[in-house]
């Protein structure tokens, strides 16, 4: 079985990649399921039931968040209606919606876990035992797919050992920028440090370069909105067994548009 996982879809020029590319990588990389991070794709802070929707509509199966999750107020109101998006585990009793969900398609089914990570991060609960509780709750002959969406790289790497073995996958989210380090780890479990991300990449991570490097060069606040321009969807694909819920591999994704001269 083949599961893409997609990195975080920034805005409309996100979402407009998303949905054109998504069919033919489908049909092409003989793909199952996807996953897809969604938490920027609404102007580039959080995401609404509309956009979950047309998302899902797309050809995705699961979608995770992040620490935008309420970044469109609505939302808090809508999230509990939404079966197969999930947000931070972590997250303090008492947020509406859910931190994991199953997914059952006609040939498997599998379980999508989101955690939030704490370093240079706003105050969650440990991600680590966060983790641990849905472990137990989730049924234990399917496969299970982490999205860490988290800032530091070592929070990231350490968490993917803690893991190692007891999820199919673990992939890295947050830092909008596609890292070199998809391998299995030694108990069978899939690790990428970084997704990367779907989006405008004539950017500041996304976000239009005039504000951003204002805001380097003087320290005044400004509005960042999403860049225009060419875009690149980022993700990767994990290749495992559904019997023993061991990851055989992972490879990195990249479709780029071209720049316009």
């Amino acid at each position: 079985m083949r599961i893409l996982m997609i990195g975080d879809v920034v805005g409309g020029p996100g979402r407009r990649i998303l949905s054109r590319e998504l069919p033919l990588l489908r049909a092409s990389r003989s793909i199952d399921a996807v996953i897809v991070n969604a938490e920027n794709c609404a102007a580039g802070s959080g995401i609404t039931a509309a956009l979950a929707k047309d998302i899902l509509a797309a050809g995705v199966d699961a979608i995770t968040l992040g620490d935008h999750t309420w970044g469109q107020k609505e939302f808090a109101g809508q999230i509990d209606a939404l079966e197969r998006v999930v947000r931070p585990v972590n997250f303090p009793t008492g947020c509406p919606g859910r931190g994991w969900c199953l997914v059952t398609l006609p040939t498997f089914r599998f379980a999508v876990v989101n955690a939030l990570g704490r370093v240079f991060m706003n105050p969650v609960d440990c991600p680590f035992r966060a983790l641990d509780r849905a472990l137990a709750e989730i049924p234990k002959d399917v496969p299970v797919f982490v999205d860490f969406h988290a800032e530091a790289t070592s929070e990231k790497i350490t968490l993917g050992y803690y893991l190692d073995g007891r999820v199919t996958a673990l992939v890295g989210t947050h830092t909008h920028v596609q890292t070199s380090d998809a391998f299995v780890l030694p108990n069978g479990t899939a690790f990428l440090t970084d997704l990367g991300m779907t989006g405008p990449y004539v950017s500041s991570i996304g976000r239009d370069l005039k504000p951003v490097t204002r805001r380097f060069l003087i320290g005044m606040p400004s509005r960042f909105e999403v860049a225009e321009g060419p875009c690149v969807l980022e993700g990767a694909i994990v290749e495992f067994d559904p019997v023993t819920r061991k990851a055989l591999g992972i490879e990195t994704i990249r479709v780029r548009e071209e720049m316009k001269v």
